[in-house]
């Protein structure tokens, strides 16, 4: 989690339910759900360099250092993203023996040292039993939970194909067990309007908003409407670009996690290629995707860092391609520019993700 000193964040302001967190607070806000919300939009980023990124490179791009009346002057903000997190301890046998910090160890302290770290939590995080016919169903207890405040993660998008494994009361449930032990819930709530809001971080000057869509859907009834709940769509473009230029209205910065692609696949699709230059153009600066349980490369799209496969973390270590994984890095400094690279990791027993390598930007956070 980011330090105390460089981290203050808003008051989550969902249902008139306030919530303060051990570390910090946040404010969850109402996003564009079904036509006629309204809700979050990004940051506009001008390039400065489009080339594609690899595990031993950094770009760099700039966003316009916009100034506030209510923020301090702005500092470098570091904000970490990571693949598919899951704390099932009928899944990985690990976690129970050993803990679930056991999952973190391998980490360091890079996400308590950083401002922000966004991870996909692949699982509902539930004591609600009721299971979801399908081939594989998640669920991360509620003890395992406080292991992602721990660690330093404040925001799990639930945006994705497992956070309703068992039902809509254990999604509903889910979020607010996220909530309880300090971690803000994006991408999934008790109907569209709720999924779709955006959390809104302040760290170091700058006005950060997170949004989660779910790309990755088992049947049509998971995605939430007025009156359903489930998570955020993530194929809808135009909604998705609706929700990502509100964002850009109350925030600096817009960092989107989504659920996408195809397993096993190493590139991303020419649909995601689409998606994501669409949320670039409304505003995204920074794109976390996963899914495909493989890494992907990262690469400058139109000036926004957009890493299209983070691939698996806290997971069973399958095979080597399984198990290699990584962390997406994104700097912003002062005057706007962008620096994003990949943190190589490898998961070298299951559940543990070990970082292999040093950040190739910003190095002096």
């Amino acid at each position: 989690m980011g330090s105390v000193s460089t981290v203050s964040k808003l008051v989550l302001a969902l249902v008139g339910v306030v919530v303060l967190a051990l570390f910090f607070t946040f404010v969850q806000v109402g996003a564009a759900g079904e036509p006629g919300d309204t809700g979050p939009v990004a940051v506009a980023s001008t390039t400065t360099s489009t080339s594609t990124s690899t595990t031993t490179s950094t770009t760099t791009s700039t966003i316009p250092a916009t100034t506030t009346t209510t923020l301090p002057p702005k500092g470098t903000v570091v904000i970490h993203g990571a693949g598919d997190v899951n704390l099932d301890p009928n899944y990985i046998s690990a976690l129970g023996a050993n803990g679930y910090a056991y999952a973190w160890e391998g980490v360091d302290e890079l996400f308590r040292g950083d401002d922000l770290t966004v991870i996909n939590l692949e699982c509902a995080p539930t004591d609600i039993i009721a299971p979801e016919p399908k081939e594989f169903v998640f669920r991360c207890p509620t003890e395992s939970l406080s292991s992602l405040a721990s660690a330093g993660i404040e925001i799990a998008s639930l945006g994705n194909n497992h956070s309703g494994d068992h039902g809509k009361e254990g999604l509903v449930d889910g979020r607010a067990n996220l909530i309880a032990v300090g971690v803000a819930p994006v991408g999934a709530g008790k109907d569209a309007a709720e999924a779709g809001a955006p959390v809104v971080f302040e760290a170091e000057g700058w006005r950060i908003a997170v949004i989660g869509f779910g790309g990755v859907v088992p049947n049509p009834p998971w995605i939430a409407t007025a009156d359903r709940a489930g998570m955020r769509d993530g194929d809808d473009i135009s909604s998705m670009v609706e929700a990502i230029e509100a964002a850009d209205e109350m925030a600096d910065i817009v960092v989107v996690a989504i659920h996408w692609g195809v397993e096993l696949d190493r590139e991303p699709r020419s649909e995601d290629v689409e998606r994501a230059e669409a949320m670039v153009a409304a505003g995204a600066d920074v794109i976390f995707g996963h899914h495909a349980h493989r890494l992907q490369p990262f690469e400058m799209v139109d000036g926004a860092a957009v890493f299209w496969g983070l691939g698996n973390f806290v997971w069973p270590n399958y095979s080597k391609a399984a198990s290699t994984t990584g962390v997406g890095r994104a700097i912003i400094r002062p005057d706007g520019s962008i620096e994003a690279c990949l943190i190589p990791a490898f998961i070298e027993r299951p559940g543990q993700p070990v970082l292999t390598g040093e950040p190739d930007c910003g190095r002096d956070r």
